[in-house]
């Protein structure tokens, strides 16, 4: 008798271990990204295993307590899927939260039904030029998990406020889920905080069969189901080619991987209407290569007229796995007047750095994961490039 009740007491103990050790079909990997008007509206995406009904987005102005749920607003989100190689399927969501306050701090969460987040704060920008930061980071790509995560985390003890984050493309070495997931536990909270916007690196197109072999195309399937980037670019090339304003910033990213011309066309169409004290421009394979046997002379040759015609100030780049700073550059010489081109990496990967333009070049380096941290106040930006331990590794100043 005494056996049996402990063996059902065990079964008990079991059944009722397992059913609380089951992870509910919770939101997960959500992430904030700007829109074109980031002073009165936000980006929301988030994805889970199993389909929700009515996916949705409570928000309110965050309070000092919990009030704000008396007062908050509701948006529907929209749904979509993908099925994985190995058969997995997962559901995305998205909303854009429209009519915000600008210069407010909000207070979100998703989902539905009974599966809800926990909530989360961001602030809106302003509609004028006021002071902020952001980061920057080169390709993250490699074991995510393991090396990068220190990267990403250092940074948002080094700014925390940062306004956004932005990357410059190959932000996983594959375009798969497992890689992503890394991806999202190397940032944790942070995304659900700190919005991020982002450009298309090599690595992060997606697969197909081309003359039956399976091979890299011209499409970033699995991106656009994960974020929901601005689509004010090319009609074409939706949320790899757009800008975004930021209290007195343009910031243009770009597409390297393809349609370089019909890129260059439209980048001189929105230059020649930015009205922005500051121009920043992002896109993934440097104009002046620093990796070893590369060079982008195509790239230097469509884009670089034009950031000299309308005096882009920075450009922000990838892909070479190494860290290069220019001199401020104009028709391919060192002139005041010119833009300066910057290669960053925060990945483990590193390649030996390309002196092939080290006559160009004031700072170059290797074998080192970095993250930048970039600040605008009226005339002045500043410019400041952490290693991983948080070890000052560059600096400049413009004024203009």
């Amino acid at each position: 008798m005494k056996k049996r009740i402990i063996i059902s007491l065990f079964f008990l103990l079991f059944s009722v271990s397992y059913v609380f050790s089951q992870k509910p079909n919770l939101p997960e990997r959500i992430i904030l990204n700007l829109t074109e008007t980031p002073h009165n509206s936000i980006a929301i995406t988030w994805q889970s295993s199993q389909k929700y009904l009515n996916p949705k987005v409570e928000y309110s102005i965050s309070t000092k307590w919990t009030e704000y749920k008396k007062n908050k607003t509701i948006t529907n989100a929209s749904i979509d899927s993908l099925i994985f190689d190995d058969g997995k399927k997962v559901f995305y969501y998205s909303a854009v939260l429209k009519n915000l306050r600008e210069n407010t701090v909000y207070i979100y969460r998703v989902g539905s039904d009974t599966l809800w987040s926990e909530w989360n704060q961001f602030k809106t920008a302003s509609s004028k030029s006021e002071p902020f930061r952001f980061v920057y980071f080169g390709d993250p790509q490699n074991n995510l998990r393991e090396d990068v995560s220190r990267v990403f985390r250092e940074a948002f003890r080094k700014c925390s406020d940062a306004a956004f984050w932005l990357f410059v493309g190959d932000l996983t070495d594959e375009p798969f889920d497992n890689e992503w997931e890394e991806w999202f536990e190397a940032t944790g909270f942070i995304h659900r905080m700190i919005p991020s916007v982002m450009a298309v690196g090599n690595h992060d197109l997606s697969y197909g069969i081309v003359d039956g072999k399976k091979k890299r195309i011209n499409d970033y399937l699995l991106w656009k189901k994960m974020f929901t980037l601005p689509e004010n670019g090319l009609e074409n090339m939706k949320e790899s080619v757009y800008y975004v304003d930021y209290q007195g910033v343009r910031f243009i990213f770009l597409n390297t991987n393809y349609n370089l011309e019909e890129q260059a066309k439209w980048l001189e169409k929105i230059l020649s209407s930015n009205n922005n004290k500051w121009t920043i421009v992002t896109y993934h394979h440097p104009i002046y290569s620093t990796g070893e046997g590369r060079d982008n002379k195509k790239i230097r040759d469509m884009f670089m007229p034009i950031f000299d015609k309308y005096n882009v100030d920075l450009v922000l780049q990838g892909h070479d796995h190494t860290y290069a700073r220019t001199f401020r550059i104009k028709e391919g010489n060192i002139n005041p007047k010119g833009t300066i081109y910057i290669t960053s990496v925060s990945g483990p990967k590193q390649y030996r750095a390309n002196p092939t333009y080290k006559n160009l070049i004031e700072k170059l380096d290797s074998f080192t994961q970095l993250f930048q941290v970039i600040s605008i106040n009226g005339n002045k930006l500043t410019y400041h490039s952490y290693t991983a331990s948080g070890e000052l590794f560059d600096h400049f100043e413009l004024i203009k």
